[in-house]
């Protein structure tokens, strides 16, 4: 299970997030929805370790991160935006790398064939990682987050740039994952695919949390009929937060 508790993180002066609490449930799918500069990509590079929280708690599988770092981190796996893999190693080199900074080498030729020809990318296994395209690059990013044995899986924007075939295989081990009882946490604005795929929805704005349920339950707090899409109630929800706050300010 991911649990935050009161996430805060100031850039300088700067409020990102503001009080941010949620859980992951084992074999859930939560999807982390916001308007640009919401503060849903500070929340995931805080749950990673990669940027230091201000104030709050993240607890991975029930170890504090900031008090046992390295243990939280080996249960965890990150798909980036912008994936950022070492250039001067091959693809396979690259996947090997990533097991064996998690210990999980059991196995390792036949789970990075799997993967690598999953993802189209086993042709390419022997050519340097700055020899591939962006999508390929995102492609061997989410290879690289399913090589080891992570209990908890977070994607921001995990779709983009990749082709159909590589579209459908990330959402079917999304699918699987859920099914071995993973807690995985998707940051998208691709409401649609948000909505096939998560359990649960939660809606950030300027770094708060204005709302989390089901597409049901969101549905009934918009007051929408039950033919209304995410994207409806997204909108819907976002723009009473907008109208509440501006009262507030006059």
């Amino acid at each position: 299970m991911l649990r935050v508790s009161n996430l805060v993180k100031y850039y300088k002066r700067t409020l990102a997030v503001d009080g941010v609490s949620f859980e992951v449930a084992n074999g859930e799918i939560v999807g982390l929805l916001g308007p640009n500069g919401a503060g849903k990509t500070t929340t995931l590079r805080c749950i990673t370790g990669i940027v230091q929280p201000t104030d709050g708690v993240i607890e991975i599988d029930g170890i504090n991160l900031a008090e046992r770092e390295e243990e939280a981190k080996r249960r965890l796996a990150f798909v980036p935006e912008v994936p950022t893999p070492y250039e001067m190693l091959t693809v396979l080199e690259h996947l090997r790398f990533i097991a064996m900074a998690y210990q999980t080498m059991t196995r390792f030729e036949e789970r990075a064939e799997a993967l690598l020809r999953r993802f189209e990318l086993f042709d390419k296994r022997n050519d340097l990682v700055l020899s591939l395209s962006k999508g390929m690059k995102q492609k061997l990013a989410v290879a690289c987050a399913f090589i080891h044995e992570a209990s908890v899986i977070l994607l921001d924007e995990p779709l983009i740039g990749i082709d159909p075939k590589g579209i459908r295989e990330l959402k079917e081990m999304i699918g699987t994952a859920r099914q071995e009882s993973k807690s995985i946490l998707i940051s998208t604005h691709m409401l649609d695919t948000a909505e096939r795929l998560c359990d649960r929805i939660i809606i950030l704005r300027k770094g708060v949390v204005i709302a989390e349920g089901s597409l049901e339950e969101l549905s009934r707090r918009a007051k929408m009929g039950e033919d209304a899409t995410l994207e409806d109630v997204f909108l819907s929800l976002t723009e009473e937060s907008d109208r509440v706050e501006g009262t507030d300010i006059s």
